[in-house]
């Protein structure tokens, strides 16, 4: 049977969210008609579901009481019935993530508070607010989940050792697994016990409060092997204060997740020599920030870490330039700016021109290192 061919050009979002128009056209060149059928797999259970469906040129409104989903627009089928009808498939955002370093993310809650200069701009809080989320600050509940959503990981966990082939996760990028609060507690056991029953997952948990490690987390010196801790590293202020709380943690392995990358920094003071009662860093993720707002990251910045990392032995993974990348004096326009790589002692041009088109090359080379799985 033939796939429909169509004009949906963009991943779109559920999540108490209105679509917005679209048009897709059947292989007579005549609009179909949109029906949404979720499936059953990723929506059972849900307490809220009300799909409708409508004619191309008007808007489609879906709610669900789910995490995020995107439509995959290569899924559209024309239906059985009829050419002017067709399904669309939902796939959980988590699986197959777009994000460059892992396989998976795995949200356990929704909602946290800003700590650091890195958190300025955090995409995770204005993409709860844009699907009616208030899930941020400390004066907010946090949004928590239903068991459908709990089994996900079983599933990925299932594939992985179907395919012999382990998978990482990141957890979590809509909230920090550290975050001290009494009433996430519940979350976190069923977190670590989830954790248990993955053995073909490696989970890394990212954190910007690598301090309360201690106090949450139940392991001690018998980390699983499935455990990667990191901490958030946007400058060498920030690095001075959270890596000697990071590193002091035998967890199978310990990173850094430079991005938004704010500022130059220097980790001589924890690679090279052994010093007593740290462990080694065994990966660092560098990347700038996005969005219309973000601040440019200097290439000097970008290519001391990664040179620090070559010298060291230490994975080094080139997430992305972000909103903001390097130009020359021939790319001169109103986008392009002036800055001060301190670093390289120079002047530096930098043109705001998006994440997609900035790309992630850093001189001329894709950097996607990870590091020997435990």
């Amino acid at each position: 049977m033939p796939v429909c061919g169509m004009c949906i050009k963009r991943w779109y979002s559920i999540g108490c969210t209105r679509f917005s128009r679209h048009t897709t056209r059947g292989v007579t060149g005549q609009s179909c008609t949109v029906l949404v059928i979720p499936d059953r797999n990723f929506v059972r259970g849900l307490s809220d579901m009300r799909i409708r469906h409508c004619s191309c040129e008007q808007s489609l409104v879906a709610r669900a009481g789910l995490p995020r989903y995107r439509l995959r627009a290569e899924s559209l089928q024309i239906g059985v019935a009829t050419p002017k009808n067709f399904s669309i498939r939902l796939t959980p955002m988590g699986k197959n993530s777009s994000i460059e370093w892992t396989d998976h993310t795995f949200n356990p809650w929704w909602g946290c508070v800003k700590v650091s200069d890195a958190c300025t701009h955090c995409y995770a809080e204005a993409w709860a607010k844009r699907v009616g989320q208030n899930v941020w600050g400390p004066g907010s509940s946090r949004r928590v989940f239903g068991e459908s959503h709990w089994r996900e990981p079983i599933r990925w966990n299932e594939d992985a050792r179907a395919e012999k082939r382990r998978r990482r996760v990141f957890c979590a990028s809509m909230a920090d697994v550290f975050e001290p609060r009494k009433e996430l507690d519940k979350e976190r056991a069923k977190l670590w016990e989830l954790i248990k029953i993955t053995p073909w997952l490696d989970w890394l948990l990212l954190t910007k409060r690598p301090g309360s490690i201690g106090s949450l987390a139940p392991w001690t010196t018998d980390w699983p092997q499935n455990v990667w801790l990191g901490t958030t590293v946007e400058d060498q202020t920030w690095a001075e204060k959270r890596l000697p709380r990071l590193l002091k943690h035998a967890a199978a392995r310990r990173f850094l997740s430079c991005e938004p990358l704010l500022g130059a920094v220097d980790l001589s003071r924890w690679i090279g020599a052994e010093r007593e009662g740290e462990f080694t860093i065994d990966w660092v993720i560098a990347g700038g920030e996005s969005g219309a707002h973000s601040r440019p990251m200097l290439p000097g910045w970008a290519r001391g870490l990664r040179d620090q990392c070559r010298r060291a032995g230490i994975p080094f993974h080139f997430k992305q330039w972000g909103h903001w990348a390097p130009a020359s004096a021939a790319q001169a326009n109103r986008n392009v700016s002036k800055f001060w790589d301190d670093v390289e002692e120079k002047d530096i041009l930098m043109e705001a021109k998006g994440k997609k088109e900035a790309g992630r090359f850093l001189d001329g080379v894709t950097w996607d290192q990870v590091p020997v799985v435990a």
